[in-house]
């Protein structure tokens, strides 16, 4: 089971709206990102905060409410993997404002996973890591260790003589789009 992670509890100060409901290409950026990891993921969990039940209304997938997101993103991944089964082969996890990000990436991130045999899997463009990250998924019990307020990147680094980087033609696995100036800039 590869399960499919969108980390969408943020309260969205910067962009001033739910970044989960902002419009790309005719979907909110939450229901592209289900659409996409669904082909290739299951079950997929949406993490929400103070706008769950906006979210709730416009997907197809699991979504489950961090009741404090204001500690941080590890406190919304810990969320998600505390509802899946323990025999995960892996998770892939993504924030909601990397909408651009393309569908065969996600394939190919699972491709290089498969054939790797390593602990994370971390797509690459122009020499930057981005997301979608994938985890093996014994790495779980290592996320959920770790104190919410605590970084994600703690664990990445811990593994970091065995991560496994794909360099990719994707432009969007750098996307981030946190204010109304990256989002002018993503839809002209």
């Amino acid at each position: 089971m590869i399960a499919g992670i969108i980390l969408a509890a943020g309260d969205s100060r910067r962009m001033g709206s739910p970044k989960a409901l902002l419009d790309f290409r005719g979907e909110t950026f939450a229901e592209r990102l289900v659409r996409i990891f669904s082909k290739y993921c299951d079950p997929v969990v949406v993490v929400a905060g103070r706008h769950a039940e906006a979210i709730r209304a416009r997907i197809a997938a699991t979504v489950v409410v961090n009741p404090d997101p204001d500690r941080g993103q590890l406190s919304s991944l810990q969320t998600a993997l505390e509802r899946l089964p323990a025999e995960l082969e892996a998770f892939l996890f993504t924030p909601v404002d990397c909408p651009t990000v393309e569908e065969a990436t996600l394939a190919a991130i699972l491709q290089e996973f498969r054939s790797a045999a390593a602990p994370f899997v971390i797509p690459r463009f122009g020499g930057k890591r981005g997301h979608p990250v994938c985890a093996a998924g014994g790495l779980a019990v290592e996320f959920l260790a770790m104190p919410p307020t605590a970084e994600t990147r703690a664990v990445v680094n811990r593994h970091e003589s065995a991560i496994r980087y794909l360099d990719l033609a994707d432009a969007g696995v750098l996307a981030d789009v946190d204010d109304p100036e990256a989002y002018r800039a993503l839809t002209p």
